[in-house]
């Protein structure tokens, strides 16, 4: 049957390799208030409750012992009685006292339309009546945008662009106005998204192609941050993707 660690890590709504920063970009960019997801801890045989609230994203631990799964003041024998007690849209609270309503999963595998870049997310909820489909939103599969400074090629200089992240397609503008890109980059073929000190910038990471190492830096740290951890987020889905395939 599998130990209770296990058994949770296959709940559909479980992301392996999520941690804390990750997930606050996965809900503040894809969610809506009351969605959520549940990822490792830093902690052993403990995981993480995330859920968007209306405007920031909260955690809570979740616990796994010998008599179950412990959750706020509730322990559940089996998780098939932790699925079902969320299926239910129960309410959480944060420190400030305001209730949140728990009510949509964020799936692990949110599969990207060939053609759009949207995609609905089909689910079902527990005894206090079934919602059709059509009540449930639209997850907008990673999406990001904003200014960021990277080197040339050839001159290397460094120039402002306006950079849009749709899918695993990333285009920069010379400007948010303009309609065609100058460039767009598969990050099907980035091998690598890790922050870069050896330019004399800050804030600076690279992207590495086969073809090219880009140099790119924000304007914060916190900026880089977002745009990194949402690019490598992309990264390790499709690499799991391909893993799946091929086993």
């Amino acid at each position: 049957m599998g130990s209770l660690e296990e058994i949770i890590e296959k709940i559909e709504w479980y992301h392996p390799g999520v941690n804390r920063h990750v997930a606050e970009s996965i809900l503040m960019t894809n969610g809506t208030d009351g969605t959520y997801l549940m990822r490792p801890s830093s902690k052993e045989r403990e995981f993480a409750l995330s859920v968007r609230t209306k405007d920031a994203v909260k955690h809570y631990p979740v616990y796994c012992e010998s008599d179950g799964i412990k959750f706020g003041m509730a322990t559940f024998n089996t998780s098939e009685e932790f699925v079902k007690h969320f299926e239910n849209q129960p309410l959480i609270g944060g420190e400030s006292g305001v209730l949140t309503v728990l009510k949509y999963p964020y799936p692990r595998d949110v599969e990207e339309h060939d053609t759009y870049d949207q995609v609905h997310v089909h689910a079902e909820f527990g005894m206090h009546g079934r919602q059709s489909t059509n009540s449930v939103p639209n997850f907008e599969v990673g999406t990001k945008e904003g200014y960021l400074t990277k080197q040339g090629d050839i001159f290397k200089s460094w120039k402002t662009r306006w950079f849009v992240l749709r899918k695993t397609d990333l285009k920069y503008f010379k400007d948010s106005t303009d309609k065609q890109p100058i460039r767009s980059l598969d990050l099907m073929e980035c091998k690598e998204c890790e922050k870069d000190d050896t330019k004399g910038k800050s804030n600076c990471f690279r992207l590495v192609f086969p073809w090219r190492t880009f140099y790119i830096y924000a304007a914060s740290d916190q900026e880089a941050s977002e745009w990194m951890n949402i690019i490598k987020w992309k990264l390790d889905k499709a690499k799991r993707r391909s893993n799946m395939h091929t086993t």
